[in-house]
């Protein structure tokens, strides 16, 4: 990793507004944003959620889907970086775009984000049920879920270091889960670790063999939003002291935390599983593996402690999805007495608290929405966004409006360049699947329609929508 501190910044243009623009007020360190960045990746959620599926995909060629999946990690860490150290702004992605790609393509990813953030709150929390099931049988999941983003959202109305704390404290719960499962492979293993690399095998019809080439790649497409949430660290840009260097770092060491959280329990797995048959065929391959290296209770505390990595990747996506609520009151996106209600900073808390409440309100009901229709709408918005930054990057560079960066990536433009063609393979890989992937990418296509249709016609007409940031650099 290049040392943010090594560049030298210049005074940004920042495109501020008037002073009497409503401001967050700056009390997180790097490392409070670092661990609520962690807790919205939730390593823990992303091993026993997304990454089954992954190895359902492509058997233990999943080692190399994940070692893939960190070379474009490491990628779009580049480019976050060294965007989110121009404009380390509470708007993330959309007021990153929309300063160095123009308006229309900052309200277009302003559009995806909004709709997929709240859908995503309410995707992971009805996991919260799943896991507490070990517990009490036949828990409601929606109703679970509800109840979990509702009391989530309360808390999230206080201090932001407060949550910060909170959240590292949970974090380290999951954490300590996820050594438990590395070391019960890493410590008795079934396999050579040469095996995985050199001969991966993946079942098919149930029956286990040699895995192929195109299954690994396809499967790292997964892999990659297993990783996913790094970048977030930028939503605290204007809660963080020396936002312009600390942001940057905090993105890059998150990538770093989070590829190691995630690898190395996926491959402990992978070597120590009594049976690689069993494993690929087990409804619930992390319960299978953890029940049969280490018996049924062990395997009721690691779920336990993987439903409150999800009731803290919760808290953690409110706080980032509420503050990029915020911004849009605050750039005026909405009619002016809902933008100015979005906008409101309580004067205890200093946080956003009419932005956090209207965030975990739609949340809260999004949880009774029917959850495979929720994981169609958000399963490849993030693409796009994705899509986006890149073309910023690249953009700003060439018209110099990311030229006060703390931070320039490595080896420009290898980052993006090769980013966009891993996102490319994404999208025809998506397009070949007629279940979720092809529905998703007409989705996601939808809304960045409307999303333009509403700025040409109402809010360029209307004249509103100003780009603003915080009033100060420190």
């Amino acid at each position: 990793m290049t040392d943010p501190s090594s560049s030298s910044t210049a005074p940004p243009d920042r495109q501020s507004g008037p002073t009497s623009a409503p401001v967050l007020r700056r009390g997180l360190k790097v490392l409070g944003t670092l661990l609520i960045t962690l807790s919205a990746i939730s390593p823990a959620s992303s091993v026993f959620i997304i990454a089954p599926g992954v190895v359902a995909q492509a058997g233990s060629g999943a080692f190399w889907s994940f070692v893939v999946a960190a070379v474009v990690g490491v990628f779009m860490a580049f480019v976050y970086a060294e965007l989110a150290s121009a404009y380390p702004l509470t708007g993330g992605e959309y007021a990153i775009v929309a300063r160095t790609l123009g308006k229309l393509p900052g309200f277009v990813t302003l559009g995806l984000l909004m709709v997929t953030q709240l859908l995503i709150i309410a995707v992971i929390a009805l996991g919260v049920g799943t896991y507490l099931e070990v517990l009490i049988p036949g828990l409601p999941g929606p109703l679970v879920a509800a109840v979990t983003t509702a009391l989530v959202t309360a808390l999230a109305v206080f201090d932001v270091k407060l949550n910060a704390w909170i959240t590292g404290v949970f974090l380290v719960i999951e954490m300590i889960a996820l050594l438990v499962v590395s070391a019960l492979g890493l410590f008795d293993p079934a396999r050579p670790l040469g095996e995985l690399i050199t001969a991966p095998v993946a079942a098919s019809d149930g029956v286990v063999g040699p895995a192929a080439l195109g299954l690994i790649t396809a499967a790292a497409a997964v892999a990659i939003f297993s990783y996913n949430g790094y970048g977030s660290a930028v939503y605290f840009g204007e809660e963080t002291t020396n936002a312009h260097r600390g942001i940057a770092r905090a993105i890059l060491w998150a990538l770093a935390i989070t590829v190691a959280s995630e690898l190395i329990p996926v491959t402990a797995v992978l070597l120590g599983a009594p049976s690689l048959e069993e494993l690929f065929a087990a409804e619930n391959m992390m319960g299978y593996f953890v029940t049969a290296q280490a018996g049924s209770t062990v395997n009721t505390v690691i779920s336990l402690a993987v439903a409150l990595a999800i009731l803290n990747a919760v808290l953690a996506i409110i706080l980032i999805t509420s503050r990029m609520v915020f911004s849009t009151g605050r750039d005026a996106a909405w009619p002016g007495t809902i933008s100015r209600a979005l906008a409101a900073v309580h004067p205890r808390t200093g946080t956003p608290w009419i932005a956090t409440i209207a965030t975990g309100a739609f949340a809260t009901a999004l949880c009774f929405v029917d959850k495979d229709l929720l994981l169609v709408v958000t399963a490849t918005s993030i693409v796009a966004v994705y899509a986006a930054l890149c073309l910023a990057v690249l953009n700003g560079r060439r018209n110099k409006s990311t030229e006060h960066a703390a931070y320039r990536m490595p080896w420009f433009p290898v980052a993006p360049v090769l980013a966009l063609a891993a996102l490319a393979y994404v999208v025809w890989q998506n397009a070949m699947d007629p279940v979720i992937g092809r529905p998703s990418l007409l989705i996601t296509a939808g809304i960045g329609v409307v999303s333009a249709l509403y700025y040409l016609l109402v809010v360029r007409r209307r004249g509103t929508w100003e780009l603003k940031g915080a009033e100060d650099d420190d």
